[in-house]
């Protein structure tokens, strides 16, 4: 169901504190800990004596103690000691490559022979003081899939945000969809028209008036194994859009970076980058409050639908030329599984 030999986002570093953190990716139980050396481990969340959840435990001295017996392990999960007992003969258990980067932590749940750190997404904005980036999490009960169509199909804007960021517009702007490598790019274009809500704050945030004709873009792009960047912004009309002067335009990305708990469970990680008063943390902040409410309309519709279709798992669906980024994404889903089993 889920590629098991690429990045995926597991946390983000505040997540880690001074006790071990659990969490299931692409089926996989970790235990998420920093070493002596401040580094971030993942561990199977598996105590070899008994079976309960080192997430359980603590960590001492830079090794994870299970916190139901005291078996004491170190950061390549073998066991090293245990009050009275003899346990080095004992079997390891299985670490997993991490990278702690741009602001999360990422694991890699497949073959560690493979964990290649250059095959990881690059982020524009990493240790770029003209960008300013600000995000959240939300754990949700649906196919990670179902998020990847909902992000490269911005029609339901129109309906699912209507008080925020759509507008009738988006229904009416026929999108094109293309492939790049095991990339997919979906692009929609407005021109001439106003602003809704969301991108009237950014403008007058840029020093732009709100109440004059806009053209718009959205540029969806999926990249293996289920993570969606979407360049999106508003430039005055006639100023050249997306490659209007930064002082008629305001511009950013979306961040979205899906993954997989569960075949119905997933771990979603939204932000936005910008290249606009990237030293306003106020304005950090409002964004991403704006943005935490804007995601959340989409979870209800989310889980229902998961629901929906665990319901009638034979019903067929429709496929129409709005789908076009989520369908190409599934089959490059679908190809990389077959290589990965292969």
């Amino acid at each position: 169901m889920f590629l098991k030999n690429a990045w995926y986002v597991a946390c983000t570093p505040e997540e880690i504190s001074d006790r071990p953190l659990g969490r299931k990716i692409c089926g996989e139980s970790m235990a998420f800990y920093r070493n002596v050396q401040g580094n971030v481990v993942a561990l199977e969340d598996f105590c070899p004596h008994r079976g309960a959840p080192l997430s359980l435990g603590f960590v001492e001295n830079g090794d994870l103690v299970c916190g139901y017996h005291g078996l004491k392990m170190d950061c390549a999960g073998r066991a090293l000691s245990m009050p009275g007992q003899r346990v080095k003969g004992f079997p390891s258990i299985r670490s997993f490559p991490v990278i702690e980067r741009y602001g999360f932590v990422w694991v890699w749940p497949g073959d560690p022979a493979q964990a290649d750190p250059e095959k990881m997404p690059h982020l524009a904005w990493e240790n770029d003081p003209s960008w300013a980036y600000g995000g959240g999490f939300f754990h949700i009960r649906c196919d990670y899939r179902l998020m990847i169509d909902n992000l490269m199909d911005l029609t339901h804007e129109t309906y699912v945000h209507s008080s925020s960021i759509g507008q009738k517009e988006i229904d009416e702007a026929i999108p094109t969809t293309v492939n790049d490598g095991d990339a997919v790019i979906t692009s929609r274009r407005m021109e001439g028209v106003i602003a809704p809500s969301f991108w009237k704050m950014a403008m007058r945030s840029n020093g732009l008036p709100e109440d004059v004709p806009v053209d718009r873009w959205q540029i969806c792009r999926f990249s293996p194994p289920s993570h969606v960047l979407i360049e999106v912004g508003v430039a005055l009309a006639g100023q050249g859009g997306y490659d209007a002067p930064a002082s008629s335009k305001v511009s950013s990305i979306v961040v979205d970076f899906i993954t997989p708990e569960t075949d119905s469970t997933i771990w979603y990680f939204w932000g936005m980058a910008r290249r606009f008063r990237p030293e306003d943390a106020g304005l950090t902040a409002q964004i991403r409050t704006g943005q935490q409410k804007i995601f959340s309309e989409d979870l209800e519709m989310l889980e229902r639908q998961q629901r929906n279709l665990e319901e009638w798992p034979k019903r067929d669906l429709l496929k129409l030329n709005i789908d076009a980024g989520g369908v190409m994404a599934r089959k490059v889903i679908e190809r990389l599984l077959a290589d990965e089993r292969t």
